[in-house]
């Protein structure tokens, strides 16, 4: 079977949608409890059945309900474009740091670009329950599997992944102290427990038991072998990397450090993917991992968000990045989508790049130029200011276009570059020194001189990660990593950092903006949990 063809399956496989399973989840107020609306008997009754419930969870990622873009969507007391998984996540881990910005004043939207939200944010409460939804469905899943009738062992391994993925969102974004629900919890019985307290770590450490589990071959339930699977699939290497990514920020999660297990785990993705490294068509080596056939580069990324135009309808996801990108003067046919107008980044990005050839550097030059400096955040159209990204794109390596309204192109969650940066900052954090083969070797790919690849340093990794990595949904994590998200110790301060009219940015704010606030709603519905501190 072709990647086109592995394509096409996927594309039927992400609107397959059980019927079955509908939201419960009307307003944003309320707790997900069983989306299992339907009897188990009347929605499942083949294996066939069991897949596109199956289907439904990795649909989940990239949609927003039954029908797209709007009407029958899984949450509500939201607009549903916005509520969707992957646009709340990539804000959530973009806009409060030096890769992004955005212009616009819906209801909390400001706030999340100044590190200013509170409690009450609206677009943070969607992502609390989008992730909690998610986990619910997986839950749901789970147990409607267990005593099928079926062999089910593979799905039960994928289903477990994907609850795993979306609660290490929640360990990473709220803590370790989110609703603590698996399948094994009664739908609808008693309010949940938290996992623990803010800086325990029985969260993490579950996480680590269920991937664990399904990567051993001596448990039935476990995941297929690379390359055993379709684009966008979770396989082996996938939990080999979510593994390696829970302990390369274990002494963030829990306090301590854990670089022998980061080491392992990463190592054994680099040593089973590799980079692409070859012009692909109209694009660059590396830019074509961003546009509409990048499923071809599969060797490269190893998990994907998957999107399909007309299929996936949805104001979120791609769709959402794509569109949010582009605007002012940019070429739409360029980027094969009509433009928002909302998103940019600043020249703190711009200056990683330091106007060397990088064929990575992928943003709009102005023909009326004022150095891109970032005066006025609520205003796109002064398209001289600030600088737009280019990166992802609604048209294929050779240019042609997608869906006129809705993207075609996948989001790459992981990639073996990211794994590749991730085992020189390991070593140099083992050992406080690293070779640097690794960032020469990416150096290589994007046609940047290699005669000055610098020592590994705090400093190097973060700027070479931001070269490779921007806009993919990393920064928070990586800044935070590094001591620097709330503080300037590593990277300086950017703009409006901390408060929405101050464009110099502040040298630091409040560590209680380290995690996000468990919505207040769901603290009042659910007396058991604890607010993060200082919210």
């Amino acid at each position: 079977m072709n990647f086109k063809s592995i394509k096409k399956y996927i594309a039927v496989a992400s609107i397959a949608v059980t019927a079955g399973f509908t939201s419960c989840v009307h307003q944003l107020d309320t707790v997900p409890v069983d989306p299992n609306v339907d009897t188990k008997d009347k929605v499942y009754q083949s294996v066939e059945d069991y897949n596109q419930g199956l289907a439904k969870l990795y649909a989940g990622y990239a949609v927003t309900g039954q029908q797209g873009p709007d009407g029958n969507g899984d949450l509500g007391g939201i607009d549903e474009g916005a509520s969707q998984y992957l646009r709340r996540y990539w804000e959530a881990q973009e806009l409060p740091t030096d890769e992004a910005i955005n212009c616009w004043g819906d209801p909390g939207q400001p706030d999340m670009s100044t590190m200013t939200w509170s409690t009450n944010n609206t677009l943070n409460e969607a992502l609390y329950y989008r992730i909690i939804y998610q986990i619910s469905l997986a839950n749901q899943f789970l147990r409607d599997a267990a005593d099928s009738g079926f062999d089910l062992t593979r799905q039960r391994a994928e289903a477990r992944f994907l609850r795993a993925y979306s609660y290490w969102h929640a360990l990473d974004l709220y803590g370790n102290g989110v609703p603590k629900v698996t399948e094994e919890n009664s739908v609808g019985s008693d309010l949940p427990e938290p996992w623990g307290a803010q800086e325990g770590r029985e969260l993490f450490d579950y996480l680590v038991a269920e991937l664990e589990s399904i990567l051993d071959d001596a448990n039935d339930e476990h995941l297929v072998d690379i390359g055993s699977s379709m684009f966008g699939q979770a396989n082996k290497g996938v939990a080999h990397m979510l593994l390696a990514k829970l302990y390369l920020n274990a002494e963030v999660y829990i306090g301590e450090p854990h670089w022998e297990d980061a080491k392992k785990y990463t190592d054994l993705v680099v040593n089973n993917y590799m980079i692409s490294d070859s012009e692909k068509n109209a694009v660059s080596a590396y830019q074509s991992l961003f546009v509409m056939d990048n499923y071809e580069e599969y060797n490269e990324i190893i998990f994907s968000i998957n999107y399909f135009g007309n299929q996936t309808r949805t104001w979120g996801g791609m769709t959402y990045l794509i569109n949010a990108a582009t605007g002012g003067d940019m070429d739409r046919d360029m980027m094969g989508a009509p433009g928002w107008g909302g998103n940019r980044s600043m020249t703190s990005l711009q200056k990683y790049f330091d106007g060397a050839t990088d064929e990575r550097s992928l943003f709009f030059v102005h023909t009326d130029d004022n150095g891109n400096e970032l005066t006025e955040i609520v205003d796109f159209t002064q398209f001289v200011q600030g600088v737009q990204v280019t990166k992802f794109r609604n048209v294929d390596s050779k240019g042609n276009p997608g869906d006129a309204t809705f993207a075609e192109t996948n989001f790459p969650v992981f990639r073996v570059a990211d794994a590749l940066l991730m085992q020189t900052e390991i070593e140099w954090r083992m050992y406080g020194s690293a070779k640097n083969d690794n960032i020469r070797l990416l150096w290589e790919r994007a046609g940047r001189p290699t005669t000055a690849v610098p020592t590994v340093s705090a400093e190097v990794l973060l700027a070479e990660r931001a070269r490779e990595l921007y806009w993919e949904g990393h920064r928070r994590q990586d800044l935070r990593r590094f001591n620097t998200f709330t503080k300037g110790t590593v990277v300086p301060t950017w703009p409006y950092k901390g408060a929405q009219t101050a464009p110099g940015g502040l040298t630091t704010v409040a560590e209680t903006y380290e995690v996000y606030p468990i919505p207040s709603s769901e603290i009042g519905a659910n007396p058991n949990l604890t607010q993060n501190k200082g919210y």
